[in-house]
């Protein structure tokens, strides 16, 4: 067989080599059948059944999980349980079985692809791979049904590396859970079809440190059962039946990695300062409460943005019952205390049109521009002023920030203060302590709000600068439409404009700014961010390391100098050799 090479998206870097393993099919595609109408309360007996099987597995691997675990995966099989009980997966497939007599699995699959539906309509990247949370849920009950089964054979310790090598899981998709079953195998990395970025999946192989390549389309069918494979994870390249040559020099890519990662975890306790002395403030973004052990294991300042969403998700179709005020401020209370002291700062509900709480919520005609967000809490009070009481609830146990995403508009934020003034004098005549001095930012996402930073600047304590959403409506690319994606492109003059103006406009003005989007943890990026001024970076725990590896090694004097070259130039070609020479500098 000839040798050949996939791209894919970069999901967890690193490099795996090992022989091909290939996962069952998908079983979405089942037979469909009407029941006579004796047998329904026995085929809805049989799916009743599944179901219970499928959550006592789940139940299992979340009991059987390790107590070093990164929190994220018992967080995901909780996400995954929470699914199996929702009315959508636990109720409506046995409707649908006794109102139209259909098989028990042809009833799941109707019901599962209306839900998927829905969710296709969200523009949000993350919410939008929710989606696969649910198919991924709805294939394990239709494994139970179907009887088929997701296995990897045993690692056999006693054979040597050509007659027991790693494996390579290539899969249309694979779930966090089948992930977890196979950690005690030969398990090297895995290829997957479907999958993004911020897929469950995704986040899980990060935080095992499992190389993977998502979003290969037909790897699956190109991939033969124990071919050699080759993941370069940084890449996003997989190279199938590598010549020895080839093999031999990922080989020694693979050992420098390795040598390179643990020289890396000597600098935990180092501090982020450049070769010229000034000191930089590396802070973690998180998810989840029980992330903030990574953070602290990283080495990070503090927390430049704990998601929220996390505590809304699980609940499609269930908008009566939101978390409570006293379960978010369980929550963040929980991460500041984690924190030891270091500040936590807190983004308020980032949901709305494109990320609707409930599944029957009609969906915006272009949500990316609808309702979501601030737009959303401003619009709905009683749960925004919820948030807020929880938020400043646990600003008592340590130092908390609030950050507010997506504003534009002056009487936007205006408002916000209004409320949580309002959610503050409620506490006050409760005598619920808070941090009467907690600081509040702004997230700089919306060009508009870049180009009239002053309003912002005369109302806010603090900025953070979200780069995803600054550089997609900057230059109008969803960068997960595999039509546009190339053209993403954070090196864009006009957003190297709208980044080094805020950074620049903040300085002045005294107010911290951060980045706190995925520019923060490339290592590409960091000398220029640098450079423009940038001293606070928030990213996942999982690339402190290397970003600080790269300040220790830089001189800040110099790199404002070449920075300044690169933002006179609207030239591509000249921003892309100028960024090579910022790097080999």
């Amino acid at each position: 067989m000839a040798s050949f090479s996939l791209h894919g998206i970069p999901v967890s870097r690193g490099i795996a080599i090992g022989r091909a393993h290939l996962l069952a099919p998908t079983a979405m595609d089942v037979k469909h059948y009407l029941v006579s109408e004796t047998q329904v309360e026995a085929e809805v007996q049989r799916l009743e059944n599944a179901v219970a099987t499928v959550r006592q597995e789940l139940q299992t691997i979340r009991g059987e999980l390790p107590k070093e675990s990164p929190a994220e995966l018992g967080a995901f099989i909780d996400v995954h349980l929470l699914i199996l009980a929702d009315a959508m997966l636990a109720e409506i497939p046995l409707e649908i079985i006794r109102q139209r007599q259909y098989n028990a699995e042809w009833a799941l699959v109707t019901q599962i692809d209306e839900v998927s539906a829905q969710f296709d309509e969200i523009e949000d990247l993350y919410l939008r791979e929710r989606k696969t949370d649910i198919q991924q849920v709805g294939e394990r009950i239709l494994k139970i049904l179907t009887g088929t089964a997701t296995t990897l054979p045993e690692l056999n310790l006693d054979g040597d590396e050509q007659s027991s090598p790693n494996i390579i899981v290539v899969a249309h998709d694979i779930s966090p859970a089948d992930m977890l079953q196979f950690r005690n195998r030969a398990f090297a990395g895995f290829i997957t079809d479907q999958g993004g970025q911020n897929s469950h999946t995704a986040i899980v192989a990060r935080s095992l440190d499992i190389p993977a390549v998502v979003g290969m389309d037909r790897a699956s069918s190109l991939i033969k059962q124990d071919d050699w494979i080759i993941i370069d994870g940084l890449a996003g390249v997989v190279i199938v039946d590598p010549s020895p040559l080839i093999l031999q020099r990922f080989r020694e890519q693979q050992a420098q990695q390795i040598r390179a990662r643990k020289k890396l975890g000597k600098l935990k306790k180092t501090r982020a300062v450049t070769l010229d002395g000034v000191e930089i403030t590396l802070l973690a973004n998180i998810e989840l409460p029980d992330d903030c052990g990574p953070a602290m294991e990283s080495g990070a300042n503090g927390v430049g943005l704990f998601r929220s969403e996390f505590l809304f998700m699980g609940r499609i179709g269930e908008k009566l019952h939101l978390p409570t005020e006293t379960e978010q401020f369980a929550s963040y209370k929980q991460a500041v205390v984690a924190m030891k002291g270091r500040p936590v700062t807190i983004r308020t509900l980032d949901v709305g049109a494109d990320k609707p709480l409930d599944a029957n919520e009609q969906t915006a005609l272009n949500p990316a521009l609808g309702r979501r967000a601030i737009r959303y809490c401003l619009a709905e009070p009683h749960l925004f002023i919820t948030q807020l009481r929880a938020i400043l609830r646990a600003s008592a146990f340590g130092p908390v920030k609030l950050l507010i995403p997506m504003l534009a508009h002056a009487f936007e934020i205006d408002q916000t203060l209004t409320i949580i003034t309002q959610a503050k004098q409620q506490l006050r005549e409760e005598k619920i302590k808070f941090d009467e001095a907690m600081q509040i930012g702004a997230m700089i996402e919306i060009p508009a709000a870049a180009l009239a930073l002053p309003m912002f600047i005369k109302r806010m304590d603090f900025l953070s600068i979200g780069t995803n959403d600054l550089i997609q409506y900057t230059l109008a690319i969803d960068r997960v439409d595999h039509e546009v994606s190339h053209l993403y492109n954070p090196l864009h003059p006009a957003v190297l404009f709208l980044l080094s103006s805020v950074i620049a406009m903040g300085r002045k003005a005294g107010i911290p700014v951060s980045v706190c989007g995925e520019m923060a943890g490339d290592v590409k990026y960091t000398r220029l961010l640098l450079g423009m001024g940038l001293l606070e970076f928030s990213m996942d725990p999982i690339h402190l390391l290397a970003v600080k590896q790269e300040i220790l090694n830089s001189d800040l004097e110099a790199l404002t100098t070449q920075t300044k070259k690169i933002l006179r130039t609207t030239e591509p070609s000249a921003i892309a050799a100028a960024m090579i020479q910022m790097r080999a500098a």
